[in-house]
Order: structure tokens, then sequence, then C-alpha cells
């Protein structure tokens, strides 16, 4: 089998350069993604938390500051008519899936599905020579 990282014959420094963009554009767009996880996470997290402050609240004897948090935060919509797991499938749907297909998609035709291509040349170019750790050959590492 050919080496999974090793460029196909034909395939040019455009190409390979232009797929390679594509690629770190896609991870861009999984750190943004990430991010929206976390913005879910923490939202429902702080969500949960308003439970206590209400309850403490209350303990402390602020009754009406105690069902204003509950009435107007506790279980609020981030945006009208989502919450936050909601926000995150349309994301998915809508932007990250039809990315993530395109990019595999440009590798297999462009490339016979041979993916970072550009960082697997970068890391050959970039080696250290002397040291035993960096292996040559882009299968590694």
């Amino acid at each position: 089998m050919a080496d999974p990282h090793r460029r196909p014959e034909g395939v040019s420094d455009e190409t390979v350069e232009a797929l390679g963009s594509l690629s770190k554009a896609l991870e861009t767009t999984e750190c943004a993604r990430g991010h929206l996880y976390a913005f879910h996470q923490l939202t429902g997290s702080a969500d949960f938390e308003l439970d206590r402050a209400v309850e403490l609240l209350r303990e402390a004897g602020h009754p009406e500051w105690a069902e204003r948090v509950r009435r107007e935060i506790v279980g609020r919509d981030v945006i009208p008519g989502h919450w936050t797991f909601q926000v995150v499938e349309a994301y998915d749907r809508t932007y990250y899936e039809p990315f993530r297909d395109l990019e595999r998609e440009a590798v297999d035709r462009l490339a016979e599905g041979r993916g970072h291509l550009y960082e697997a040349e970068l890391k050959e170019a970039r080696r250290t020579r002397d040291h035993p750790d960096p292996t040559s050959g882009g299968a590694a590492g």
C-alpha cells in the first residue's frame, strides 16, 4: 500500500498547498466547534447553578429576588426559540458537516484520499536530521 502521506504522482505543489489551506480552515472550524460545545456546557452549568442561587436567595430572606431569577433567567432560551443544544445542532447540520464532507471529498478526488500532504512534506523539510527522535517519512508521527 502506498504511504498515506506521500504525494501521489501528478499532484502539483499548488494542489498540495490548496488542500493544506482547506484542511487548516477545517481544523480552525473544529476549534470553533469545540468552543461552541464549551458554550453549551458552560451555559448549562450556569443554569443549574441558578437553582442554588435561587435557594440561597430564599434562605437569605430575599424571596422576591429568588423568584425573579427563577422566572426571568432559569431555563431561558439563549436565542429566541433555542437552547444551546439546538445552536450546536444547527451549526453541525448547516456548516460543520457540509464543510467536513467537502474537505474529505476534495482530498479523495484531488489527492487520492491522502490527507495532510502539506504537513507531511513540511515535517520532512523541517525535521531535525541529526537527532534520533524525528523520523523520516510521512507515516511516522
